[in-house]
């Protein structure tokens, strides 16, 4: 009989304690600042105040490291990268990575600022996919401007890269060009995983076929594969493999 006892009390237990305590394993998300549209202003300082590396044939001295408003007199053309930052705004990496394109490659980037907008919405995860919505928007939006940015510039040659990470690579995902710009010659998407998952309402994936296409992840992704208990898919591969099944470049 107490043997019966003690199976009826761990069973209940796993049944009624264990989901409350897989249920707090979950972190509360947090949503600060209410701004997700760019005015013309904040639009304008986010372009401005875009990290830019040029490289040292441009400046006919060494690399230009520095905002893009404090850029100094170049000369020549040389083939460019657009940058899409994360939610963590221009980090070290970034930089270090921009620097190399530079150093080795004579590629010249930028990487717009979107924290020029006053009162960005931010966020710790999860929070409602209607709100990461919002703020994809605010990416796209940013990744536009910055190839028509681009396309303008004294030093373009006409041939572009688009690249971002985690929130930054869904707007590279995503990205449709207007026809009076040219198309990207590829694009580089770390750490999303072109996936319907928390971070979005559906993946949207969008890369053409004659773009080829450089998908980078970790081997177990803590956001974006099914190591994160919030991943809001069950068949989550952690990568872009499927949305890209097909693409002759990948």
């Amino acid at each position: 009989m107490k043997l019966k006892s003690f199976l009826l009390t761990t069973t209940l237990t796993a049944l009624l304690v264990s989901p409350v305590m897989a249920a707090e394993s979950i972190p509360q998300g947090q949503i600060k600042g209410s701004a997700y549209t760019h005015t013309d202003r904040s639009m304008v300082e986010a372009l401005a105040h875009a990290w830019t590396v040029l490289p040292a044939n441009m400046t006919g001295n060494v690399a230009y490291e520095g905002l893009y408003k404090d850029h100094p007199k170049v000369t020549g053309k040389v083939p460019s990268v657009i940058f899409v930052h994360g939610s963590g705004g221009i980090n070290p990496e970034i930089k270090k990575f921009q620097r190399w394109m530079a150093n080795e490659l004579s590629i010249a980037s930028i990487t717009l600022d979107s924290y020029q907008l006053p009162d960005r919405m931010t966020y710790s995860s999860p929070i409602a996919k209607e709100d990461y919505e919002k703020i994809h928007a605010l990416r796209a939006s940013e990744l536009k401007a910055a190839v028509d940015f681009l396309r303008k510039q004294s030093w373009f040659d006409g041939r572009f890269v688009i690249a971002g990470t985690s929130e930054g690579a869904v707007a590279v995902a995503r990205y449709k060009g207007s026809a009076d710009v040219p198309q990207e010659k590829g694009r580089i998407i770390y750490s999303w995983s072109c996936e319907n998952n928390y971070h979005v309402e559906t993946h949207r994936t969008a890369v053409p076929d004659t773009v080829p296409v450089l998908n980078i992840m970790s081997k177990t992704d803590k956001y974006f594969s099914k190591a994160n208990p919030y991943i809001g898919n069950e068949n989550a591969t952690g990568t872009c493999r499927n949305a890209l099944l097909g693409h002759p470049d990948v």
